[in-house]
């Protein structure tokens, strides 16, 4: 049975019915993770869940800082082979309102200064990274955010608009966007902003790991007449979402198939361009519990 991993912030993590659980901190070669991953049974599925708060607990890394790299390698030697992550973002469309669940499956890269790979130091591996959220995850995640939450069903009254599909502009940050860049953003005909999605999601393909993200929209970035992205909006939304998003999650992890598998699962194959025997030693020892079958 798949081990589930999960990436947000801890309200979610607290929420969910989480049995017998445990905290196992790992050590990597790329540093400590953000927290220790909490691991426990998904209610009586006997599904495990591990989770990650992405920010740590005192939130007190900026999202170029974040230990992406650790936190990816941590739940692979947890054994995850699925993760669900949450995002906070602002909307680029009028009909994205705040409040609105997207999975996207989509991405655009604007950071500029964060480690984007495992690889490197005597191995290169070139991975398709076309579809940056896996497709059938992406499919999974969003109907169950609507079996949940949507506008057709969920068990509240008040049913909260979700969105399947949609590109992910990533930004550096920690600022917001300027006018212009939200503007531009716009005119490409994206529809979200945030700060988190890479490299998450192309270390996830790394490790082999299906990925995909549910969203929740918190403002209306700058592009909109009157509006002006303050963290006190985008932390009273992003509270707001959280019920719905743990419904989301809740739902996706409890109906996801034992045996529910995807390309991402055999993403390395064909893709190290170094032969085996010029890789150092020391990366080989790094890199054994990602590429150690490939090698």
């Amino acid at each position: 049975m798949s081990t589930i991993g999960f990436i947000g912030g801890s309200g979610i993590y607290e929420a969910l019915p989480l049995n017998d659980v445990r905290e196992v901190e790992y050590d990597t070669p790329y540093g400590e993770p953000s927290d220790a991953v909490t691991i426990g049974e998904f209610a009586d599925t006997g599904r495990e869940v591990a989770f990650l708060p992405r920010h740590g607990s005192n939130h007190g890394a900026s999202p170029t800082d974040l230990p992406y790299r650790a936190n990816m390698y941590a739940l692979k030697r947890a054994g995850v082979t699925h993760v669900f992550a949450s995002n906070a973002v602002g909307s680029l469309k009028e009909e994205l309102e705040p409040g609105t669940l997207v999975v996207p499956d989509q991405i655009y890269d604007r950071t500029k200064h964060r480690e984007l790979s495992f690889y490197g130091d005597g191995v290169v591996v070139h991975q398709p990274f076309a579809d940056p959220y896996s497709p059938e995850l992406v499919d999974h995640l969003a109907g169950a955010a609507e079996r949940a939450v949507g506008v057709e069903g969920g068990e509240s009254d008040d049913a909260t608009p979700v969105v399947k599909g949609g590109t992910y502009v990533c930004i550096e940050g920690p600022q917001y966007s300027t006018r212009a860049e939200s503007e531009f953003y716009r005119s490409q005909g994206w529809d979200l902003v945030g700060m988190t999605a890479i490299p998450e999601a192309k270390l996830a393909r790394e490790a082999e790991i299906a990925y995909a993200t549910i969203a929740g929209v918190t403002d209306y970035d700058v592009w909109k007449a009157d509006s002006e992205v303050t963290l006190e909006e985008v932390l009273e939304n992003a509270e707001r979402n959280q019920k719905a998003i743990k419904a989301a999650v809740e739902e996706a992890v409890r109906t996801l198939p034992d045996d529910h598998t995807c390309e991402a699962h055999t993403a390395l194959e064909g893709t190290v361009n170094t032969p085996t025997e010029a890789i150092p030693e020391t990366t080989r020892e790094r890199i054994e519990p990602l590429l150690g079958e490939y090698l």
